[in-house]
């Protein structure tokens, strides 16, 4: 799988909320992932993360404090 590229470039929503949502979601694939399959990344959980979020196979939203 290639990092969504092409979608990056046209995103035009709030960029920190996206990061935020990548970020938080390689923390979770980094900790519930099994060790084969965190080889079969090689440890990129950052660029399988962003993927996900931005090909909305992964939703997120802002909780208010």
């Amino acid at each position: 799988m290639i990092f969504p590229l092409k979608e990056l470039i046209e995103y035009d929503e709030n960029m920190y909320e996206i990061t935020s949502a990548s970020s938080r979601r390689a923390y979770q694939l980094s900790s519930v992932l099994e060790k084969d399959e965190k080889d079969d990344w090689d440890g990129k959980m950052v660029a399988l993360a962003a993927m996900q979020v931005f090909t909305k196979e992964v939703q997120f939203r802002l909780e208010a404090e």
